[in-house]
Protein backbone atom coordinates (compact mmCIF):
# COMPACT_ATOMS: atom_id res chain seq x y z
CA UNK A 1 0.00 0.00 0.00
CA UNK A 2 1.28 3.48 -0.94
CA UNK A 3 1.91 6.66 1.49
CA UNK A 4 -0.19 9.37 0.80
CA UNK A 5 1.45 12.93 0.38
CA UNK A 6 -0.33 14.18 3.46
CA UNK A 7 0.86 10.79 5.26
CA UNK A 8 4.54 11.26 4.16
CA UNK A 9 4.73 14.63 5.27
CA UNK A 10 3.29 13.91 8.94
CA UNK A 11 6.00 11.12 9.11
CA UNK A 12 2.85 8.53 10.31
CA UNK A 13 4.09 5.26 9.77
CA UNK A 14 1.88 2.71 7.56
CA UNK A 15 1.13 -0.71 7.79
CA UNK A 16 1.68 -2.61 5.05
CA UNK A 17 -2.49 -4.17 5.65
CA UNK A 18 -5.19 -1.84 6.12
CA UNK A 19 -6.92 -1.64 9.72
CA UNK A 20 -10.18 -1.94 10.36
CA UNK A 21 -10.76 0.96 12.95
CA UNK A 22 -13.48 2.04 15.21
CA UNK A 23 -13.71 5.68 16.22
CA UNK A 24 -16.15 6.78 19.15
CA UNK A 25 -16.83 10.29 19.84
CA UNK A 26 -16.59 10.46 15.87
CA UNK A 27 -19.21 13.58 15.84
CA UNK A 28 -16.36 15.63 18.53
CA UNK A 29 -13.91 17.79 17.58
CA UNK A 30 -11.12 15.24 17.66
CA UNK A 31 -12.53 12.35 16.37
CA UNK A 32 -14.39 14.12 13.63
CA UNK A 33 -10.90 15.17 12.37
CA UNK A 34 -9.03 11.81 12.84
CA UNK A 35 -11.87 9.89 10.78
CA UNK A 36 -10.11 11.54 7.60
CA UNK A 37 -6.74 10.84 8.63
CA UNK A 38 -7.56 7.00 9.57
CA UNK A 39 -9.01 7.04 5.76
CA UNK A 40 -5.70 8.63 4.16
CA UNK A 41 -3.68 6.43 5.99
CA UNK A 42 -5.53 3.38 4.22
CA UNK A 43 -7.02 2.12 7.15
CA UNK A 44 -11.34 1.10 7.39
CA UNK A 45 -13.32 3.17 9.73
CA UNK A 46 -16.29 2.33 11.22
CA UNK A 47 -17.49 5.54 13.89
CA UNK A 48 -19.54 4.42 16.99
CA UNK A 49 -22.27 7.23 17.05
CA UNK A 50 -25.47 7.33 19.26
CA UNK A 51 -26.98 9.64 16.54
CA UNK A 52 -25.57 8.41 12.76
CA UNK A 53 -27.71 11.40 11.31
CA UNK A 54 -25.48 13.41 12.82
CA UNK A 55 -22.50 12.33 10.38
CA UNK A 56 -24.52 12.38 7.38
CA UNK A 57 -22.98 15.60 6.22
CA UNK A 58 -19.67 15.41 6.74
CA UNK A 59 -17.50 15.14 3.57
CA UNK A 60 -16.25 11.21 4.75
CA UNK A 61 -19.24 9.73 5.44
CA UNK A 62 -19.81 7.35 2.78
CA UNK A 63 -16.26 6.07 3.07
CA UNK A 64 -17.38 5.23 7.07
CA UNK A 65 -19.46 2.55 8.28
CA UNK A 66 -21.76 4.20 10.74
CA UNK A 67 -23.29 2.60 13.75
CA UNK A 68 -25.54 3.81 16.14
CA UNK A 69 -24.90 2.76 19.84
CA UNK A 70 -23.29 4.39 23.19
CA UNK A 71 -20.46 3.37 25.01
CA UNK A 72 -22.26 2.77 28.24
CA UNK A 73 -24.54 -0.16 26.33
CA UNK A 74 -22.43 -3.09 26.32
CA UNK A 75 -24.54 -4.26 23.51
CA UNK A 76 -24.56 -2.05 20.92
CA UNK A 77 -20.72 -1.39 22.19
CA UNK A 78 -20.56 -5.33 21.60
CA UNK A 79 -21.66 -5.02 17.86
CA UNK A 80 -19.40 -2.20 16.88
CA UNK A 81 -16.94 -3.73 18.32
CA UNK A 82 -16.89 -7.17 16.05
CA UNK A 83 -14.58 -7.87 13.43
CA UNK A 84 -11.91 -4.41 14.80
CA UNK A 85 -8.77 -4.14 14.94
CA UNK A 86 -7.80 -1.02 16.76
CA UNK A 87 -10.17 1.05 18.58
CA UNK A 88 -10.26 5.02 19.84
CA UNK A 89 -12.26 6.23 22.74
CA UNK A 90 -12.29 9.74 22.48
CA UNK A 91 -15.47 9.85 24.82
CA UNK A 92 -15.32 12.39 27.55
CA UNK A 93 -17.90 14.02 29.65
CA UNK A 94 -17.97 17.88 30.71
CA UNK A 95 -20.43 18.95 33.08
CA UNK A 96 -22.99 15.94 31.80
CA UNK A 97 -24.14 15.45 35.83
CA UNK A 98 -22.64 15.09 39.38
CA UNK A 99 -22.51 11.51 38.44
CA UNK A 100 -20.04 11.71 35.76
CA UNK A 101 -17.27 10.25 37.17
CA UNK A 102 -19.11 6.98 37.39
CA UNK A 103 -20.41 7.10 33.89
CA UNK A 104 -16.46 7.28 32.53
CA UNK A 105 -15.82 4.66 34.53
CA UNK A 106 -18.47 2.26 33.62
CA UNK A 107 -18.09 3.00 29.79
CA UNK A 108 -14.60 2.48 30.04
CA UNK A 109 -14.96 -0.51 31.96
CA UNK A 110 -17.56 -1.77 29.22
CA UNK A 111 -15.79 -0.70 26.61
CA UNK A 112 -12.52 -2.67 27.85
CA UNK A 113 -14.26 -5.79 28.79
CA UNK A 114 -15.92 -5.89 24.96
CA UNK A 115 -13.00 -4.91 23.11
CA UNK A 116 -11.41 -8.02 24.98
CA UNK A 117 -13.97 -10.21 23.88
CA UNK A 118 -14.18 -9.36 20.15
CA UNK A 119 -10.36 -9.63 19.50
CA UNK A 120 -9.78 -6.34 19.29
CA UNK A 121 -5.85 -5.75 18.93
CA UNK A 122 -5.69 -2.45 20.68
CA UNK A 123 -7.22 0.55 22.48
CA UNK A 124 -6.18 4.17 21.82
CA UNK A 125 -7.28 6.67 24.30
CA UNK A 126 -6.81 10.44 24.36
CA UNK A 127 -6.61 11.62 27.67
CA UNK A 128 -5.01 14.42 30.01
CA UNK A 129 -1.65 15.22 30.97
CA UNK A 130 -1.50 14.87 34.55
CA UNK A 131 1.42 17.34 37.18
CA UNK A 132 3.84 15.53 38.33
CA UNK A 133 3.85 14.39 41.74
CA UNK A 134 0.47 15.03 42.33
CA UNK A 135 -1.82 12.28 44.02
CA UNK A 136 -4.69 11.55 41.70
CA UNK A 137 -7.29 12.30 44.47
CA UNK A 138 -6.07 15.68 44.27
CA UNK A 139 -6.83 16.15 40.66
CA UNK A 140 -9.47 18.18 39.67
CA UNK A 141 -12.90 15.49 38.94
CA UNK A 142 -12.32 15.95 34.94
CA UNK A 143 -9.17 15.40 34.84
CA UNK A 144 -8.93 12.91 37.47
CA UNK A 145 -11.85 11.00 35.68
CA UNK A 146 -9.67 10.91 32.62
CA UNK A 147 -6.69 9.64 34.57
CA UNK A 148 -8.59 6.87 35.90
CA UNK A 149 -10.35 6.04 32.25
CA UNK A 150 -6.81 5.96 31.07
CA UNK A 151 -5.66 3.48 33.82
CA UNK A 152 -8.88 1.31 33.04
CA UNK A 153 -7.61 0.56 29.89
CA UNK A 154 -4.13 -0.09 30.98
CA UNK A 155 -5.08 -2.63 33.51
CA UNK A 156 -7.13 -4.28 30.96
CA UNK A 157 -6.20 -7.54 28.75
CA UNK A 158 -6.12 -5.49 25.70
CA UNK A 159 -2.91 -3.75 24.72
CA UNK A 160 -3.74 0.34 24.96
CA UNK A 161 -1.71 3.43 24.31
CA UNK A 162 -2.82 6.24 26.35
CA UNK A 163 -1.82 9.69 25.27
CA UNK A 164 -1.82 12.46 27.15
CA UNK A 165 -2.20 16.17 26.22
CA UNK A 166 -2.38 19.78 27.94
CA UNK A 167 -3.52 22.31 25.91
CA UNK A 168 -4.99 21.27 22.27
CA UNK A 169 -4.46 24.09 19.98
CA UNK A 170 -6.30 24.25 16.77
CA UNK A 171 -8.91 25.94 15.00
CA UNK A 172 -12.37 25.66 16.39
CA UNK A 173 -10.40 23.84 19.75
CA UNK A 174 -12.27 24.59 23.10
CA UNK A 175 -8.52 25.76 24.45
CA UNK A 176 -7.89 27.63 21.12
CA UNK A 177 -11.20 29.39 21.31
CA UNK A 178 -10.82 30.47 25.44
CA UNK A 179 -7.16 32.12 24.69
CA UNK A 180 -8.33 33.46 21.60
CA UNK A 181 -11.16 35.61 22.38
CA UNK A 182 -9.71 36.46 25.95
CA UNK A 183 -6.63 37.93 24.13
CA UNK A 184 -8.75 39.73 21.39
CA UNK A 185 -11.77 40.96 23.37
CA UNK A 186 -9.60 42.19 26.66
CA UNK A 187 -6.10 44.50 26.27
CA UNK A 188 -6.35 44.44 29.56
CA UNK A 189 -7.19 41.82 31.80
CA UNK A 190 -7.37 40.82 35.34
CA UNK A 191 -6.56 37.44 35.46
CA UNK A 192 -6.57 34.19 38.18
CA UNK A 193 -3.66 33.32 39.50
CA UNK A 194 -3.32 30.32 37.05
CA UNK A 195 -2.51 32.46 34.24
CA UNK A 196 0.97 31.68 36.21
CA UNK A 197 1.03 27.95 35.16
CA UNK A 198 3.21 26.24 33.01
CA UNK A 199 1.67 23.94 30.51
CA UNK A 200 2.85 22.10 27.39
CA UNK A 201 0.69 22.66 24.45
CA UNK A 202 0.12 21.16 21.40
CA UNK A 203 -0.75 21.54 17.66
CA UNK A 204 -4.12 19.53 17.18
CA UNK A 205 -2.31 17.89 13.79
CA UNK A 206 0.46 16.87 15.76
CA UNK A 207 -2.58 14.82 18.08
CA UNK A 208 -4.09 13.47 15.62
CA UNK A 209 -0.84 12.55 13.92
CA UNK A 210 0.12 10.57 17.28
CA UNK A 211 -3.39 9.29 17.32
CA UNK A 212 -3.10 7.39 13.86
CA UNK A 213 0.20 6.26 14.41
CA UNK A 214 -0.40 4.59 17.58
CA UNK A 215 -2.75 2.33 15.10
CA UNK A 216 0.73 0.75 14.38
CA UNK A 217 2.30 0.25 17.46
CA UNK A 218 4.25 -3.47 18.46
CA UNK A 219 1.86 -5.78 20.00
CA UNK A 220 4.01 -5.26 23.41
CA UNK A 221 3.34 -1.98 23.63
CA UNK A 222 0.78 -1.49 26.39
CA UNK A 223 1.46 1.97 28.36
CA UNK A 224 0.91 5.70 28.57
CA UNK A 225 2.44 8.78 26.64
CA UNK A 226 3.15 12.10 27.21
CA UNK A 227 2.87 14.38 24.27
CA UNK A 228 3.18 17.93 23.56
CA UNK A 229 4.79 20.36 21.74
CA UNK A 230 8.34 21.79 22.02
CA UNK A 231 7.67 25.17 24.07
CA UNK A 232 6.71 24.98 27.85
CA UNK A 233 4.60 28.53 28.08
CA UNK A 234 2.57 30.08 30.91
CA UNK A 235 -0.97 31.24 30.11
CA UNK A 236 0.30 34.29 30.17
CA UNK A 237 3.00 33.85 27.79
CA UNK A 238 0.22 32.31 25.44
CA UNK A 239 -2.08 35.32 25.43
CA UNK A 240 0.91 37.70 24.43
CA UNK A 241 2.24 35.18 22.12
CA UNK A 242 -1.47 35.10 20.66
CA UNK A 243 -1.38 38.92 20.50
CA UNK A 244 1.83 38.68 18.92
CA UNK A 245 0.90 36.43 16.01
CA UNK A 246 -2.70 38.17 15.54
CA UNK A 247 -0.84 41.48 15.26
CA UNK A 248 -2.56 42.62 18.49
CA UNK A 249 -0.85 45.08 20.71
CA UNK A 250 0.72 43.77 23.76
CA UNK A 251 -1.83 42.58 26.10
CA UNK A 252 -1.76 43.98 29.87
CA UNK A 253 -2.12 40.82 32.24
CA UNK A 254 -3.03 41.31 36.07
CA UNK A 255 -3.48 38.30 38.06
CA UNK A 256 -5.27 38.40 40.88
CA UNK A 257 -5.47 35.75 43.70
CA UNK A 258 -9.36 36.10 44.31
CA UNK A 259 -10.64 34.23 41.10
CA UNK A 260 -11.24 30.66 41.95
CA UNK A 261 -11.90 27.92 39.18
CA UNK A 262 -15.38 28.14 39.60
CA UNK A 263 -15.70 32.11 39.64
CA UNK A 264 -13.05 32.29 36.42
CA UNK A 265 -14.73 29.96 35.29
CA UNK A 266 -17.82 32.16 34.70
CA UNK A 267 -15.86 34.84 33.95
CA UNK A 268 -14.43 33.13 31.05
CA UNK A 269 -18.11 32.08 30.06
CA UNK A 270 -18.74 35.63 30.08
CA UNK A 271 -15.88 36.96 27.76
CA UNK A 272 -15.37 33.51 25.24
CA UNK A 273 -18.08 31.33 23.37
CA UNK A 274 -17.11 28.82 25.83
CA UNK A 275 -20.00 28.18 28.54
CA UNK A 276 -18.91 27.56 31.78
CA UNK A 277 -19.62 24.05 32.24
CA UNK A 278 -16.68 23.65 29.21
CA UNK A 279 -14.30 26.48 31.08
CA UNK A 280 -14.43 25.27 34.55
CA UNK A 281 -13.02 21.73 33.66
CA UNK A 282 -10.61 23.61 31.43
CA UNK A 283 -9.74 26.24 34.04
CA UNK A 284 -9.27 23.47 36.73
CA UNK A 285 -6.66 21.52 34.97
CA UNK A 286 -4.58 25.04 34.70
CA UNK A 287 -4.40 24.51 38.48
CA UNK A 288 -1.19 22.03 38.34
CA UNK A 289 1.96 22.56 36.07
CA UNK A 290 1.65 19.95 33.41
CA UNK A 291 4.92 19.22 31.21
CA UNK A 292 5.19 16.74 29.58
CA UNK A 293 8.07 13.55 31.80
CA UNK A 294 9.28 12.08 28.29
CA UNK A 295 8.47 12.13 24.50
CA UNK A 296 9.10 8.29 23.94
CA UNK A 297 6.00 8.56 21.66
CA UNK A 298 9.03 10.01 19.00
CA UNK A 299 10.46 6.18 19.27
CA UNK A 300 7.81 4.60 17.04
CA UNK A 301 5.92 7.55 15.45
CA UNK A 302 9.56 9.70 14.51
CA UNK A 303 9.43 13.35 14.64
CA UNK A 304 10.41 15.11 11.36
CA UNK A 305 12.10 18.28 11.26
CA UNK A 306 9.71 20.67 12.56
CA UNK A 307 7.49 18.39 14.50
CA UNK A 308 5.84 18.86 16.79
CA UNK A 309 4.67 22.02 15.23
CA UNK A 310 6.06 25.41 17.85
CA UNK A 311 3.15 27.21 19.87
CA UNK A 312 3.39 30.13 17.68
CA UNK A 313 3.17 28.11 14.19
CA UNK A 314 0.41 25.83 15.59
CA UNK A 315 -1.21 29.11 16.66
CA UNK A 316 -0.72 30.50 13.09
CA UNK A 317 -2.19 27.78 11.43
CA UNK A 318 -5.34 27.74 13.35
CA UNK A 319 -5.69 31.47 12.65
CA UNK A 320 -5.52 30.56 8.87
CA UNK A 321 -7.92 28.12 9.11
CA UNK A 322 -10.38 30.65 10.98
CA UNK A 323 -9.49 33.03 8.14
CA UNK A 324 -10.19 31.13 5.11
CA UNK A 325 -13.18 29.37 6.63
CA UNK A 326 -11.60 25.60 6.68
CA UNK A 327 -12.51 24.94 10.26
CA UNK A 328 -13.25 21.18 9.88
CA UNK A 329 -14.66 20.51 13.46
CA UNK A 330 -15.16 22.78 16.36
CA UNK A 331 -15.34 22.28 20.33
CA UNK A 332 -19.11 22.65 19.55
CA UNK A 333 -19.50 20.14 16.71
CA UNK A 334 -20.44 17.27 19.97
CA UNK A 335 -23.31 18.56 21.97
CA UNK A 336 -22.96 21.02 24.82
CA UNK A 337 -23.77 19.43 27.95
CA UNK A 338 -27.16 20.10 29.02
CA UNK A 339 -28.15 21.25 26.32
CA UNK A 340 -31.52 19.64 24.86
CA UNK A 341 -30.63 16.59 22.49
CA UNK A 342 -34.42 15.68 21.93
CA UNK A 343 -35.14 15.37 18.05
CA UNK A 344 -38.40 17.49 16.92
CA UNK A 345 -41.03 14.49 16.91
CA UNK A 346 -43.82 14.17 14.61
CA UNK A 347 -47.47 15.57 14.86
CA UNK A 348 -48.99 12.38 16.11
CA UNK A 349 -46.43 12.16 19.16
CA UNK A 350 -47.71 14.95 20.51
CA UNK A 351 -51.30 13.79 20.62
CA UNK A 352 -52.98 15.14 24.36
CA UNK A 353 -49.53 17.40 25.03
CA UNK A 354 -49.00 20.77 24.16
CA UNK A 355 -46.79 22.20 21.27
CA UNK A 356 -47.40 26.10 20.82
CA UNK A 357 -46.25 27.24 17.36
CA UNK A 358 -45.62 30.92 15.98
CA UNK A 359 -45.94 30.39 12.04
CA UNK A 360 -44.98 33.03 9.24
CA UNK A 361 -45.51 32.86 5.41
CA UNK A 362 -44.68 35.34 2.46
CA UNK A 363 -43.79 35.90 -0.81
CA UNK A 364 -40.68 36.50 -1.74
CA UNK A 365 -39.50 38.59 -5.21
CA UNK A 366 -36.48 36.37 -5.49
CA UNK A 367 -35.47 32.61 -6.81
CA UNK A 368 -36.23 29.80 -4.57
CA UNK A 369 -31.48 29.81 -4.70
CA UNK A 370 -31.82 33.32 -3.33
CA UNK A 371 -33.98 32.44 -0.30
CA UNK A 372 -32.14 29.50 0.64
CA UNK A 373 -28.67 31.47 0.62
CA UNK A 374 -29.79 33.77 2.80
CA UNK A 375 -31.31 31.04 5.19
CA UNK A 376 -28.30 29.06 4.87
CA UNK A 377 -26.14 31.56 5.99
CA UNK A 378 -28.39 33.16 8.75
CA UNK A 379 -26.22 33.22 12.37
CA UNK A 380 -23.11 34.16 13.69
CA UNK A 381 -21.51 37.12 12.09
CA UNK A 382 -24.63 38.24 9.48
CA UNK A 383 -27.14 37.87 12.53
CA UNK A 384 -30.72 36.91 12.70
CA UNK A 385 -32.60 39.31 11.03
CA UNK A 386 -34.26 41.23 13.53
CA UNK A 387 -33.80 43.14 16.40
CA UNK A 388 -30.02 43.06 17.10
CA UNK A 389 -30.75 44.00 20.66
CA UNK A 390 -33.34 41.96 21.75
CA UNK A 391 -30.96 39.04 20.18
CA UNK A 392 -27.78 40.32 22.02
CA UNK A 393 -29.97 40.64 25.18
CA UNK A 394 -31.27 37.14 25.13
CA UNK A 395 -27.70 35.59 24.53
CA UNK A 396 -26.49 37.95 27.53
CA UNK A 397 -29.46 36.33 29.97
CA UNK A 398 -28.40 32.66 28.82
CA UNK A 399 -24.89 33.16 28.98
CA UNK A 400 -25.45 34.54 32.87
CA UNK A 401 -27.71 31.48 33.15
CA UNK A 402 -24.94 29.36 32.62
CA UNK A 403 -25.67 28.65 29.11
CA UNK A 404 -23.94 29.06 25.79
CA UNK A 405 -25.30 32.00 24.26
CA UNK A 406 -24.82 33.68 20.93
CA UNK A 407 -21.26 33.80 21.04
CA UNK A 408 -20.28 30.58 19.39
CA UNK A 409 -21.21 32.29 16.12
CA UNK A 410 -20.62 29.74 12.90
CA UNK A 411 -18.35 26.98 12.14
CA UNK A 412 -18.42 27.71 8.10
CA UNK A 413 -19.34 31.67 7.51
CA UNK A 414 -21.88 29.85 3.79
CA UNK A 415 -22.14 26.31 4.53
CA UNK A 416 -24.16 24.78 7.52
CA UNK A 417 -24.29 20.83 7.90
CA UNK A 418 -26.04 18.44 10.55
CA UNK A 419 -24.94 18.63 14.00
CA UNK A 420 -23.08 22.59 13.18
CA UNK A 421 -24.19 24.43 16.55
CA UNK A 422 -25.15 28.19 15.44
CA UNK A 423 -24.87 30.45 17.87
CA UNK A 424 -27.45 29.25 20.82
CA UNK A 425 -29.17 26.56 18.08
CA UNK A 426 -28.02 23.59 16.52
CA UNK A 427 -28.39 22.24 12.75
CA UNK A 428 -30.72 19.38 13.05
CA UNK A 429 -31.88 19.16 9.80
CA UNK A 430 -31.33 20.12 6.10
CA UNK A 431 -32.68 19.52 3.23
CA UNK A 432 -30.90 21.88 0.64
CA UNK A 433 -32.72 24.59 -0.93
CA UNK A 434 -35.50 23.45 1.04
CA UNK A 435 -35.27 23.28 4.90
CA UNK A 436 -33.05 24.20 7.49
CA UNK A 437 -34.26 23.48 11.24
CA UNK A 438 -32.53 24.34 14.24
CA UNK A 439 -33.12 23.10 17.80
CA UNK A 440 -32.47 25.34 20.92
CA UNK A 441 -29.53 24.50 22.95
CA UNK A 442 -30.06 27.87 25.14
CA UNK A 443 -31.47 27.13 28.55
CA UNK A 444 -35.01 26.77 28.74
CA UNK A 445 -38.05 25.57 30.47
CA UNK A 446 -38.68 23.29 27.67
CA UNK A 447 -37.57 22.50 24.06
CA UNK A 448 -37.52 24.70 20.92
CA UNK A 449 -36.91 24.14 17.16
CA UNK A 450 -36.77 27.07 14.55
CA UNK A 451 -38.00 25.78 10.89
CA UNK A 452 -37.34 27.91 7.80
CA UNK A 453 -38.09 26.72 4.31
CA UNK A 454 -38.04 27.13 0.39
CA UNK A 455 -41.41 27.04 -1.44
CA UNK A 456 -42.87 27.74 -4.43
CA UNK A 457 -46.43 27.89 -5.15
CA UNK A 458 -48.65 26.92 -7.92
CA UNK A 459 -47.60 29.79 -10.13
CA UNK A 460 -44.02 29.14 -10.03
CA UNK A 461 -43.41 31.93 -7.20
CA UNK A 462 -41.37 31.79 -4.06
CA UNK A 463 -42.69 31.60 -0.85
CA UNK A 464 -40.69 31.77 3.01
CA UNK A 465 -42.14 29.54 5.37
CA UNK A 466 -41.02 30.15 8.58
CA UNK A 467 -42.14 28.11 12.28
CA UNK A 468 -41.12 28.13 15.83
CA UNK A 469 -42.23 25.48 18.13
CA UNK A 470 -41.86 25.22 21.48
CA UNK A 471 -42.57 22.02 23.80
CA UNK A 472 -43.22 23.40 27.10
CA UNK A 473 -41.95 21.51 30.59
CA UNK A 474 -44.03 21.86 33.32
CA UNK A 475 -46.08 25.33 34.15
CA UNK A 476 -42.86 27.04 34.24
CA UNK A 477 -42.62 26.55 30.64
CA UNK A 478 -46.39 27.47 29.81
CA UNK A 479 -45.65 30.74 31.51
CA UNK A 480 -42.68 30.90 29.92
CA UNK A 481 -44.08 30.59 26.16
CA UNK A 482 -46.85 33.40 26.70
CA UNK A 483 -44.19 35.45 28.71
CA UNK A 484 -42.56 36.26 25.47
CA UNK A 485 -45.45 35.54 22.77
CA UNK A 486 -46.49 39.59 22.77
CA UNK A 487 -43.09 39.66 21.34
CA UNK A 488 -43.00 37.04 18.34
CA UNK A 489 -44.85 39.77 16.23
CA UNK A 490 -41.41 41.73 16.22
CA UNK A 491 -39.01 39.18 16.79
CA UNK A 492 -40.27 36.37 14.28
CA UNK A 493 -42.58 38.72 12.30
CA UNK A 494 -39.90 41.26 11.42
CA UNK A 495 -36.90 38.19 11.04
CA UNK A 496 -39.40 36.66 8.16
CA UNK A 497 -39.61 40.13 6.60
CA UNK A 498 -36.52 40.79 6.89
CA UNK A 499 -35.10 37.31 5.47
CA UNK A 500 -37.56 37.91 2.27
CA UNK A 501 -36.16 41.37 2.02
CA UNK A 502 -32.28 40.32 2.02
CA UNK A 503 -32.87 37.64 -0.50
CA UNK A 504 -35.06 40.22 -2.49
CA UNK A 505 -31.99 42.38 -2.72
CA UNK A 506 -29.68 39.90 -3.14
CA UNK A 507 -25.62 39.78 -2.19
CA UNK A 508 -24.52 42.73 0.27
CA UNK A 509 -21.92 45.11 -1.32
CA UNK A 510 -20.06 45.75 1.83
CA UNK A 511 -21.16 43.43 4.60
CA UNK A 512 -19.86 45.01 8.21
CA UNK A 513 -16.27 43.67 9.32
CA UNK A 514 -16.50 41.83 12.85
CA UNK A 515 -13.31 42.11 14.61
CA UNK A 516 -12.26 38.56 13.85
CA UNK A 517 -11.94 39.75 10.50
CA UNK A 518 -10.15 42.85 11.29
CA UNK A 519 -7.51 40.06 12.52
CA UNK A 520 -8.05 38.03 9.61
CA UNK A 521 -6.98 40.76 7.53
CA UNK A 522 -3.69 41.86 9.73
CA UNK A 523 -2.49 38.19 9.32
CA UNK A 524 -3.03 38.65 5.73
CA UNK A 525 -0.98 41.45 5.50
CA UNK A 526 1.59 39.81 7.76
CA UNK A 527 1.94 37.07 4.84
CA UNK A 528 1.46 34.14 8.01
CA UNK A 529 1.19 31.29 5.76
CA UNK A 530 1.67 27.54 6.44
Amino acid sequence: MGVSAQGARDGVPRRPEPLHCLVTGSSGYVGGRLVPELLDAGHRVRCLVRTPAKLRDQPWVAQVDPVRGDVTDADSVREALRGIDVAYYLVHALGTGADFEETDRRAARIFAEQAHAAGVRRIVYLGGLTPRGVPVRSLSPHLRSRAEVGQIFLDAPVPAAVLRAAVVIGSGSASFEMLRYLTERLPVMVTPSWVHTRTQPIGVRDVLRYLVGSAALPADVDRAFDIGGPDVLTYREMMRRYAAVAGLRRRVIVPVPVLTPRLSSHWVGLVTPVPASIARPLTESLRHEVVCREHDIARYVPDLPGRPLPFDDALALALRRVREAQVATRWSSAAVPGAPSDPLPTDPDWAGGSLYKDERELPVSASPDALWKVIEGIGGDNGWYSLPLAWAVRGWLDRFAGGVGLRRGRRDAQRLRVGDSLDFWRVEEIEPARLLRLRAEMRLPGLAWLEMRVETDGAGRTRYRQRALFHPRGLLGHAYWWSVSPFHALVFGGMARNIAHAAAAGPRTRPRTPPTRRIRRTLTRRGTRR
